[in-house]
């Protein structure tokens, strides 16, 4: 049986071709250490690992690409900005819809003193701005903001919220590891003064690559110190960008892979990938709207046939709770008897599912991906209907 892959919301496969190529050249031919000597395989590691911060400064215009910093993923540059802006007696406002990358930094900092006030979601999963700038204090440290559920798959209004935090002089950061390379990204315009990103999802990378991107770095201390290769001869960490958040040993291999992932989406346009995603959304949502045993999460009635407008921002996601099947079981159906692979579960969004009544069991998650055909939804959503069914 050919497996038909849904599950690109928690990374993206396959990649294009061009990026395996890439690790595996860098892997065989490389062996440099950027920054850490002088000799041409270390010379050529750290320029690789700039054309990619290049890359995706051009991906998200950022004038400066050494204000993109490297990670091993969403999570960790979640932490540098939360760990790092927090302090006791402060004050952060954040949303119902949150994934656990944020949800766990902010429980653990709630014992040291931090409170957190989290801002509910609309019946699509989306977080009124207006509610977003009236919960801002004069104790309001910082603002965290998902940009893209990784349940629902609704794209909240990044702009309008930054709009708010600007006014009232409060940073605001984005997670962005859902939307990052399928939703259009225009740092220039949209004030954000710190976003997270994923590399191995829709920017199509390798696993164990992300980054953040900082657009003040005062105020913000490192998460972790050590060498940097730049300025040796101190203790002490250096001040200025990426260095100051990037100890240790980059993964080049994935660092140049994820440029190729990136080279890839520049080429194709990221609104192409997202009026893509918009049509397989449609097409999914058709297939099954005629039956009101499959429940659309994020939708406010319990069918599908109530699915958001076609011009609602949307990322490539869509759950769904079938009637009287638990989502484990169908599942497992969807694996067995179609080949198809979903994610099933809360998807580490225990939040965001009581936002939308769905826990503790969770949903059957369906994310497609750029290389995912109108084809393969349609067989989606018939297998949908044909578990539905009880056939």
């Amino acid at each position: 049986m050919k497996t038909l892959y849904l599950d690109n919301a928690a990374t993206s496969w396959p990649k294009p071709p061009q990026v395996p190529r890439a690790v595996a050249r860098t892997m065989i031919r490389g062996g440099g250490n950027p920054g850490r000597s002088g000799h041409s395989k270390s010379i050529e590691a750290g320029r690789a690992v700039l054309r990619t911060r290049e890359l995706l400064a051009e991906l998200f215009n950022v004038r400066d690409p050494s204000r993109i910093v490297f990670t091993k993923n969403a999570t960790e540059a979640l932490n540098v900005a939360i760990v790092g802006l927090l302090r006791a007696g402060g004050r952060v406002v954040t949303t119902s819809m949150e994934h656990n990358s944020v949800l766990r930094p902010l429980r653990a900092l709630c014992s040291a003193g931090v409170s957190v006030q989290a801002i509910p979601a609309d019946a699509g999963g989306r977080v009124d701005p207006q509610e977003v700038r009236r919960a801002i204090g004069a104790d309001t440290r910082l603002v965290v903001v998902t940009h893209g559920s990784n349940v629902t798959g609704a794209v909240n209004d990044i702009a309008a919220v930054a709009a708010a935090c600007r006014e009232r002089g409060v940073r605001l950061l984005v997670d962005a590891a859902q939307t990052a390379g399928c939703i259009p990204i225009d740092l220039e315009r949209i004030p954000v003064d710190y976003m997270a990103f994923s590399g191995h999802k829709s920017l199509l990378g390798p696993q164990g690559t992300g980054g953040l991107y900082v657009r003040d770095e005062k105020d913000l201390p490192p998460l972790l110190r050590g060498g940097t290769g730049s300025l040796s001869d101190r203790d002490e960490q250096p001040e200025f960008l990426p260095d100051r958040f990037e100890s240790g040993t980059l993964n080049v291999p994935g660092i140049v892979g994820l440029g190729e992932g990136v080279r890839w989406l520049l080429r194709r346009g990221v609104e192409n990938v997202a009026e893509h995603d918009r049509l397989l959304r449609s097409i999914l949502l058709e297939t099954v709207s005629h039956d009101p045993r499959v429940r659309v999460v994020g939708n406010p009635a319990a069918s599908a046939a109530a699915a958001p407008a076609p011009a609602a921002p949307c990322t490539g996601v869509v759950s769904v709770v079938i009637r009287d099947v638990s989502p484990s079981d169908a599942g497992e159906a969807l694996e067995r008897r179609f080949g198809i692979l979903t994610r099933i579960g809360l998807h580490c969004a225990p939040s965001a599912h009581r936002s939308m009544g769905t826990f503790p069991d969770g949903t059957v998650r369906l994310s497609w991906g750029v290389f995912t055909t109108a084809r393969q939804m349609e067989k989606a959503g018939r297998a949908l209907l044909s578990i539905a069914a009880g056939k």
